[in-house]
C-alpha cells in the first residue's frame, strides 16, 4: 500500500542539527511533525519537494532577538524566515514588549524605543495579554520569550536612576511569576543600558527568584563589555548560582581597541564556571554592534553609522562624521541634535568574533533591530553568514558544526523540545539551502536583502518561504520551556 503524506521533501541531503555526519534521505511531514526519514519512492504527498543538490536542516532557532513587535506589526517575519530561521527568542537586553501598564509611555525611554518610537505597540498590561494576541494572530516564526527587567522598572518604578526598594521589587518579582505562568522562558537584563544600569546584582537576584520554581532561564545583556568584562562575567554568574537557573551571555564579546585580543580570556573564564554551573552564550556573526546611539558609546568605535533618527531621518544610514560635517557641528553636539536615534558601532576585532563564534558552546543570534530605518545587516544575514563566510569561505568550523549552533544547541539551552533536529517525531520546522552559494546578501549600505541560497522553509508543517518570498504560512506557535 503507497503510504501517503501532508508533504514530501525527495533527495534531501540531511544535516540533522545535532552534528552527525551528513546523509541522503527523504522526508515526510504528517501535519506538523517529521514522522518519516528514509528511502521513500513509493510515497506520495499532497506537496512534494525536489531537495536534489540541496541540504535539510532543522529550521535556524535564532537565539537572540528583538522581534516582540515585528512578530504583530509584519507577522510574516520576512527578515527572519527568508534567511531560514522557524523560531526567535524574543524579549531580550531587559527589553519586552510586556507588560507595560497603560500611561507609562514606554516609547520614550531608551532603549525601549527599540521596539516601539511611537507609542502604540507598549499596549499590554499583563504578559498573558500579549501571549494571547501572539495566539490569536500567529506569525511565520515560532517564538520563545522572555521578559525583560528594564521593561518591568519602568512598568513599576517612578524613578529608574536608583536601586528598587522591596516594595518595587516584590512587584517586579510579581510580575515576572505572571509571565512565567503564562509562558515567558526566562528572565532578560540589559545592565549596560540607563532604566537598568542603576540596579543592584541583589536587585536581580530577588527579581529573578521564581524562575527556579518555573525551569526558567536568566539572560543578560551584561553591565560592560569592556575594560570590566570579566567583572561583569562573574555578576551575571553570580546571578545564577544565587538563583539556581541557567545563565546565558548576551551577544558575548569584548568591545574597544584596548580590549582587542581578550576572548581567549573570557572564554576560558566561561569555560571555568561551566565545570560548576550551567552557562551558555549566543553572539552575532559581526564586528560592529547596534544600539542606541551616545555620544559615550561612540567613543569605543572606529566608524559609527546612524540606523535611525526621529528629528532627522534623512540622515539614516550615513557615517556620523560626516552627519556632524553637514551640520556644521562638532560629534558630540550633533549626536544631541540627532537623538533620539540609533547607531551602528564598529568597535570590535574581527579575531575575537571568530574566536567566540567558533568556541564549542556558543550559539548563533541575530540581535537584529527591525524597526530601525537602515538596520545592520545582521537582522537579514546572520544564518546565512555563519553559512557561507565563516563555515564554507573561511573554514571556521565544519558546516554540520555550523548547523548545530543555530539549531540543536539552542534548543537544547532554551528547553525547547523536538525542535532544532531533524528526526522522526519532531516538529517539521525546516529549511531547505543550496550549501554551495548559500550566504548573506545584506551589507552595511544596502542592509535589507534576503539572503542568497535559502530555497524553502518550512514551520510546523506549513510552507513559510519559498522562490525567495514569503509562503504565505503563519504557522507560528508560542513555545514554552521543557527544563
Amino acid at each position: 500500500m503507497t503510504e501517503r503524506y501532508d508533504l514530501l521533501i525527495r533527495n534531501a541531503t540531511v544535516i540533522d542539527g545535532t552534528r552527525a555526519p551528513r546523509f541522503s534521505a527523504d522526508i515526510a511531514v504528517r501535519a506538523d511533525r517529521v514522522v518519516k526519514i528514509g528511502r521513500l519512492d513509493d510515497a506520495k504527498a499532497d506537496t512534494e519537494f525536489d531537495a536534489s543538490g540541496k541540504v535539510a536542516a532543522p529550521g535556524f532557532i535564532d537565539a537572540h532577538t528583538h522581534d516582540d513587535r515585528l512578530m504583530l506589526s509584519a507577522p510574516e517575519m520576512a527578515p527572519k524566515i527568508s534567511q531560514g530561521v522557524t523560531t526567535v527568542v524574543a524579549g531580550n537586553c531587559g527589553i519586552s514588549l510586556a507588560p507595560m501598564p497603560a500611561g507609562r509611555r514606554a516609547h520614550a525611554v531608551p532603549p525601549l524605543d527599540l521596539l516601539d518610537k511611537e507609542g502604540s505597540w507598549y499596549r499590554f498590561p499583563t504578559f498573558r495579554s500579549y501571549v494571547e494576541e501572539l495566539q490569536a494572530k500567529p506569525a511565520a516564526t515560532n517564538c520563545a520569550l522572555l521578559v525583560g527587567h528594564s521593561s518591568l522598572r519602568v512598568a513599576e518604578m517612578d524613578d529608574v536612576e536608583r536601586t528598587a526598594n522591596p516594595a518595587e521589587i516584590g512587584r517586579m518579582r510579581e510580575r515576572v511569576r505572571e509571565a512565567l505562568s503564562s509562558g515567558a522562558v526566562g528572565v532578560s537584563t540589559g545592565l549596560y543600558y540607563e532604566p537598568a544600569n542603576a540596579a543592584s546584582t541583589e536587585e536581580i537576584i530577588e527579581i529573578c527568584r521564581p524562575l527556579k520554581e518555573s525551569g526558567g532561564i536568566y539572560c543578560t545583556h551584561m553591565r560592560d563589555e569592556a575594560d570590566r568584562v570579566i567583572d561583569s562575567l562573574e555578576e551575571s554568574f553570580r546571578v545564577g548560582r544565587e538563583v539556581g537557573v541557567p545563565v546565558v551571555i548576551s551577544h558575548h564579546k569584548v568591545v574597544g581597541s584596548a580590549n582587542r585580543g581578550r576572548s581567549p580570556e573570557t572564554l576560558a573564564f566561561i569555560s571555568e564556571r561551566m565545570k560548576t554551573q550551567t552557562v551558555c552564550l549566543d553572539c552575532y556573526p559581526y564586528s560592529a554592534s547596534s544600539t542606541i546611539l551616545s555620544f559615550e558609546r561612540t567613543k569605543v568605535a572606529s566608524k559609527v553609522l546612524i540606523t535611525w533618527s526621529t528629528p532627522h531621518p534623512e540622515f539614516s544610514g550615513m557615517e556620523l562624521e560626516e552627519v556632524a560635517k553637514r551640520m556644521a557641528l562638532p560629534l558630540e553636539a550633533a549626536v544631541e541634535k540627532l537623538l533620539p536615534a540609533g547607531a551602528i558601532y564598529f568597535s570590535m576585532d574581527e579575531a575575537d568574533v571568530q574566536r567566540i563564534l567558533a568556541y564549542e558552546h556558543t550559539m548563533v543570534g541575530s540581535d537584529g533591530l527591525p524597526h530601525d530605518a537602515a538596520p545592520h545587516p545582521r537582522l537579514w544575514g546572520s544564518f546565512p553568514r555563519v553559512l557561507g563566510h565563516y563555515a564554507r569561505g573561511l573554514g571556521l568550523f565544519p558546516l554540520e558544526t555550523a548547523v548545530y549552533k543555530m539549531t540543536g544547541l539552542s534548543a537544547k539551552n532554551f528547553g525547547l523540545k523536538d525542535r532544532g533536529v531533524l528526526r522522526e517525531g519532531a516538529f517539521a520546522d525546516i529549511t531547505l539551502f543550496d550549501a554551495g552559494t548559500v550566504d548573506e546578501s545584506a551589507t552595511f549600505a544596502k542592509p535589507i536583502q534576503a539572503a542568497k541560497g535559502i530555497d524553502t522553509v518550512i514551520v510546523n508543517g506549513q510552507v513559510a518561504w519559498r522562490d525567495r518570498k514569503p509562503g504565505g504560512a503563519r504557522s507560528g506557535r508560542v513555545l514554552r520551556r521543557s527544563a
